[in-house]
Parts: C-alpha cells; structure tokens; sequence
C-alpha cells in the first residue's frame, strides 16, 4: 500500500523552513502533493507552490486559522517561531499550534526546541521551549523533541567584526559549547520527519566536539590568517557593553544568557543522536569555517 502521509513545515519561508524543504524535495525525493507549508505571507513561498506543494497562510496568534491551515497533516515540523521580543508571546504561540494540531487530526508533531530545556536555565526563552515540550506531553499526540544546539551560523555574524577587531569579548570563560549547522539541522528535521516509526523520542543535536571561545577563535585564526584575542569580560560589563551599542534590552539579555549558558556548561553535550538519526557526522567546526571563509573575510 503506497504511503499516504502527508507532511506539514511551519514557518516554512524561513531559512531552516526552506532547508527543510529543499531537502525533503531534492534529496530526499518527497512528492511535493505529499507537502504541506504554512506561513504568514504565503508568497514568498511562491517557487515552491509552483512546484506543486500545498502552500497555506497561518499566524499562530490566531488561532482560529491553525486548524484549517494543518488539516490532512499526519506529521508536522512545529519550528519554533521568532516571537522572543515579548515574553510568553511565543510560548503562547507554540501552545496554539499544539492545540490546532490536535484538532486538525495531526498524528505526530515535531517540535524545535532547545538542548537541555530547563525552567532554570540563563536563557531568556528556555521557558518557551519547556512550556512546548510539556504541551505536546499534555496533548496525547506522538512526538518528536529535536533539541538543537546553536547554529554555527551565527559565528558569520560575529566572526568578521571580531576579525576586524581583532579581539573576541566573552563572559563565557571555558566553558565549551557543541554548535552545529543549520543545514545539519535541517537534514535531521527533514529525516525525522521521514521516519514515520510511530514512536515518541527526543534527540540532542549537537556537534561532534564541544569548543571553548578560545578554541573556536583558533580555529578562526588558522583559517583565515589572522590573529584573535579572547578577552574574558563580566557578564555585567559584557551587558553594559552592548547596551552602549545601542541592543534592545531583549537582545542584551540574550546574548548574555547564551554567553552564561555556555560558562556553565549547558551546551556542551556531545550525544551522538545526530550520527543516530542521519547516518553521516555533523560538519565540524573548522569545515564549516573553511566552507564560509568568503564571508568570513569579506
């Protein structure tokens, strides 16, 4: 009997959303009538729907509009959304997604979250993804906790002011941290998804090697040519710092509580689940450096 699932990417038109399923059509050789994206602004996924996936408007803050938006799913990737500027707000979001879900018929969501989500922790939003996880929990339905380390993305953010610099500022001491790619990410999203193995599971997806700044700085170094300082800072002074950089207090708090969360440790475990679910290593660090020195440099 020829499968009938039908898949569903919310917060399909950004970039892990769109990774997700480019792979899931182009390497993966997913039917495009067996897709389901939904977005806020259904034309930007245009290329897509050209294609023949089913592409559907949905804003989890109403959510009068999730059902019909996540109705003929058996499987959905719950991607968190981007809505930290307000606390609670996406939280909320996620449990009205959880809700429409259900109601939709939806048999197994998968949901974005975070490694090691706890009520304790220094980030600002590890309540969001705490909250999630207990609503899927609470809702009966099958489910699949992808608990993400940081995206390696973010270093072609930093890496060229501090390259420019030369100095790295950190209160993160050395503490180690195992980030992965985003594109690592989506491939096991994509996989998971796939998997239609019935079950509820949680994965922690990390890098193959948990570094400290120091570590990734040399890294940096050895791959472009030039030198970095890490400079260890106060939390408060590293606070201070970015306030007088004109950061919104949100950010300010973010950037400060990822920085502690790496001092304690927090995202430094090296699980292996990503080699588990996909069957090929996580990229490492310096690969990925390497694979990005153009923007590195620029």
């Amino acid at each position: 009997m020829a499968d009938q699932s039908k898949y569903l990417i919310t917060g399909a038109s950004g970039q892990l959303g769109r990774l997700v399923l480019d792979l899931l059509l182009d390497e993966y050789h997913v039917a495009p009538s067996a897709l389901i994206a939904t977005t806020r602004k259904p034309e930007k996924l245009a290329a897509y729907a050209a294609r023949g996936v089913t592409v559907r408007s949905a804003d989890f803050d109403d959510p009068g509009s999730l059902q019909a938006a996540f109705a003929g799913a058996t499987r959905l990737l719950l991607i968190s959304t981007d809505a930290v500027a307000v606390p609670g707000q996406r939280l909320a979001q996620q449990r009205n997604a959880v809700a429409a879900a259900k109601a939709a018929g939806v048999k197994h969501v998968l949901y974005t979250s975070m490694t090691r989500p706890d009520p304790a922790s220094p980030i600002p939003f590890a309540k969001d993804h705490v909250g999630t996880e207990q609503a899927l929990l609470d809702s009966g339905l099958g489910y699949t906790f992808l608990r993400n380390h940081w995206y390696l993305d973010s270093l072609l953010t930093k890496l060229p002011q501090v390259l420019a610099s030369g100095k790295w500022f950190t209160s993160a001491g050395d503490g180690r941290q195992a980030d992965i790619s985003r594109q690592d990410l989506a491939r096991a999203a994509a996989v998971a998804l796939l998997a239609n193995d019935g079950g509820s599971q949680a994965y922690d997806l990390g890098g193959s090697k948990a570094l400290s700044t120091s570590e990734v700085a040399a890294l940096a170094s050895e791959v472009t040519g030039k030198p970095i300082q890490v400079v260890q800072v106060t939390r408060e002074a590293q606070a201070e710092a970015l306030k007088g950089a004109g950061l919104p207090g949100f950010v300010v708090d973010i950037v400060v509580g990822f920085e502690q969360n790496t001092l304690q440790d927090r995202a430094a475990t090296v699980s292996g689940d990503f080699q588990k679910l996909t069957g090929r290593p996580p990229q490492g660090v310096k690969d990925f450096l390497l694979a990005n020195k153009a923007k590195l440099t620029a």
